[in-house]
Formats: C-alpha cells, structure tokens, sequence
C-alpha cells in the first residue's frame, strides 16, 4: 500500500491538548483532513502549523454524520480514521506501507495513556480505522460511532496509542450528554435482541460495581498505581452516570 494513498481524517472540537501530538505522528501523509466542529480554542492555529492539513468546517450533529462529511471531502482511495488523542509511531507508518491493498478494511488495537503513562490495559477495543473509502459508511451506535465496511477486513500488528490530554474538567461535561444518547440507545432495544453488556447496563446497579473490579483486578490497572486508579474511575464514574440517566427515567 502506498502512504501517499491514504488520508488521515480527524474530527475536532476544541482539541488544542492533543492535536499536534496526533499530527507529529502523521508526518508522513500527502494530506490530512480535519472537520472541525468550530473550535473556540488553539485547535485551527495549531492545525495551520502543518502545510498538509486541510480544514473544513461543520456543526456537530453526530460523530456519525461527520464522518460521513469528511468522507466525501477525500479524494484518495484508502481513509485513516482517527481521534485527535490518538497518536501513531514510526512503527505504525512502515505496517501501513506494507499491507495488502486487496482487503476493504484494517482494524487496530490500542494502548491506552494517561498522561503519558501507558497502562496494562483499559476498556478500549480494537476498531477499524484503515479502509478504502468507497466501502465505507459510518452509522450512529448510541453516542458513539462505528464504520460498517463493505468487503473482507484484516488486523494491524501495532497498535494506537489513545491518550487523551484535555482537562478532566471536559471529560466530566461530556458524561452526561454520553449517558443521555446511550440510555436512548438502551432503551430502544426494548423489543429486539441485546448483548450481554447492555444487559448489564440495565441493570442499574452492577456496570459500575464490575467496572471497578474489571479494570483493577482483571486489567491489571492497580499494577499502575495512580493512573490505574484515575482510568478505572473514569470508567466507574462514566456507567455510574450512566445508571442514574436510566433510574431517573424508571421512575419517572
């Protein structure tokens, strides 16, 4: 596969934290897209730095639907999805040269950092990120987003660091807006079939009891000490949430 086939494409909102680790990493690309959801921060000054990015602006209405913009913004036939906390080595650049064009899609696995600190393990799981873009199609899955691939995909050996810098203050604003969109999301599938996780999360008051013993016990993540314990409190704090959003509708 050819690097100058591929375009990074990466969504941001206020994200003058992490883009230009994420950038430094994508030296190699001939273009990068960013859609920006009107960043009120450093996030465009920072992206001007980098003569390969361009922006294109549009109001956020769903991760999806933004995806799907950026898409048919892209002229090359392979897209590198990315998050603005992600960070790719030199590594990762050289699989990439390296990879048979002849599938549709690749999926990549993570590490996870906080603060620069990479733990044993997290929550995190592998996604695609690597397709050709006339396959690709994002859908809405609760407040998140997933790309659905029309053709055979294959795995990445290394992995993507996902370490995300921005003050915790606007990790916590974000919580209750996910919470809102998951519990919608729960909910619906009242009439169809649900996996075991979800079933869980109806459950109200066990995801954050096994989140806690998931993510130090099983994960490893009290080995790492405070950023283990940090990580495993976000996540209790984020199904916590979560199990209030849908109390209060059981009650009302």
């Amino acid at each position: 596969m050819k690097l100058t086939e591929i375009t990074p494409l990466i969504l941001t909102y206020n994200e003058q934290a992490n883009l230009k680790r994420t950038l430094s990493g994508l030296l190699w690309a001939k273009q990068i897209l960013i859609v920006d959801s009107f960043s009120t921060d450093e996030t465009l000054r920072i992206a001007s730095e980098y003569p390969q990015v361009r922006v294109v602006q549009r109001k956020f209405d769903h991760f999806a639907e933004q995806c799907n913009f950026g898409l048919a913004q892209i002229e090359t036939p392979w897209v590198l999805s990315l998050d603005a906390d992600y960070v790719c080595d030199d590594a990762f650049a050289r699989e990439l040269a390296t990879l048979d064009d002849t599938l549709a899609g690749f999926a990549a696995s993570f590490k996870y950092g906080i603060y620069g600190r990479v733990l044993n393990g997290s929550l995190y799981p592998p996604r695609i990120v690597l397709y050709r873009r006339e396959s690709a199609n994002y859908v809405r899955d609760g407040h998140a987003h997933r790309v659905s691939i029309n053709g055979k995909t294959g795995s990445l050996r290394t992995p993507i660091l996902h370490d995300d810098h921005k003050p915790l203050s606007s990790w916590l604003q974000s919580q209750l807006r996910y919470a809102e969109t998951e519990a919608d999301k729960l909910l619906s599938h009242d009439s169809s079939p649900m996996g075991w996780k979800d079933r869980i999360r109806k459950g109200l008051v066990f995801a954050p009891f096994l989140t806690l013993v998931y993510c130090l016990i099983v994960k490893r993540l009290i080995l790492n000490g405070w950023p283990g314990f940090f990580y495993t409190m976000q996540r209790v704090f984020a199904e916590l949430t979560l199990s209030l959003v849908l109390l209060e509708r059981k009650l009302k």
